[in-house]
């Protein structure tokens, strides 16, 4: 039942009668996306009061947010190419209901995979970008987004452009078993060869970000930024717990835990993403 589905009572007086009585009536209708839920803080808010970059304002928790969304935050206006659409995977285990389950995702998402690749511009500043989406199955990593993570840091080898990479992922793709965890070292290869052709691959961290895309790519960067209380990652909490038979400490996975103990570089608030992407490009030889 929903918080405004309910039936209330309302004490109401009759002028003609010297009684009062209870008299029910439903209550007002109101639109379940008109307030949104802090996963951090805890607090209802208004969904006009998040903004476009929909950031807590009590808290300044960053929410999740689509990648169509990250990329008009991010980019200069109208410089996308999206590149490697199209893919599609061979669904190698036969997996019940796996394609059903990827027509539906693409129909409610407007994106082919759990990736969006493509050219685009930062402060003027050509680069090759990526930006994983968590309302694709979680954000897993299957054979298609590999590819096209593969493909991208290797035509920005060809073309000698930075890379940015914004992560959000549960892990590698239940439903293509090994092949999704052969991803890791192939995109990994390509990160590398890029690397040694002396270009800069520049890594954001959000919410969340775990299993073989942490073991991998994600942690790669030449430059590792993290989005404000973004959860980063391998194993889930309570099976390291169970694992190491200890209690982790308080915010364990957290980006600023993470800050403290040398895994990032800095913590970034999505407000001032573009800037410090633009900056970070500019200084490792980004050319307009």
């Amino acid at each position: 039942m929903g918080l405004f589905d309910r039936k209330e009572k309302y004490i109401r007086i009759n002028p003609n009668r010297s009684i009062m009585r209870a008299v029910e009536r439903e209550a007002p209708e109101v639109p379940d996306e008109l307030f949104a839920k802090c996963p951090a803080c805890k607090h209802m808010i208004y969904q006009k009061d998040l903004g476009p970059a929909k950031i807590c304002p009590k808290c300044h928790y960053n929410f999740r947010i689509s990648a169509q969304e990250r990329l008009a935050l991010t980019i200069d206006d109208g410089s996308f190419e999206e590149l490697f659409d199209g893919i599609e995977t061979t669904d190698p285990l036969r997996f019940p209901n796996y394609q059903d389950k990827l027509r539906a995702t693409r129909e409610a998402t407007g994106l082919d995979e759990a990736v969006l690749t493509g050219f685009a511009k930062v402060g003027g500043a050509s680069i090759a970008i990526a930006i994983m989406d968590a309302n694709f199955i979680m954000g897993s990593m299957g054979t298609v987004v590999g590819e096209k993570l593969t493909r991208l840091f290797e035509i920005a080898t060809e073309k000698a452009l930075p890379v940015v990479v914004f992560s959000a992922s549960g892990g590698a793709r239940m439903q293509e078993g090994i092949m999704s965890l052969m991803q890791m070292a192939k995109i990994s290869a390509a990160v590398k060869r890029h690397s040694n052709a002396g270009y800069f691959y520049l890594t954001i961290l959000t919410d969340p970000t775990t299993g073989g895309v942490t073991a991998s790519f994600a942690m790669e960067g030449d430059i590792i930024l993290a989005e404000p209380q973004a959860l980063v990652g391998f194993a889930g909490r309570r099976v390291i717990e169970t694992t190491v038979r200890e209690e982790l400490p308080e915010g364990f996975q957290k980006a600023e835990f993470l800050l403290e103990h040398g895994f990032v570089d800095a913590i970034v608030n999505r407000l001032e993403l573009r800037a410090t992407i633009a900056q970070l490009v500019a200084f490792h030889g980004g050319e307009k």
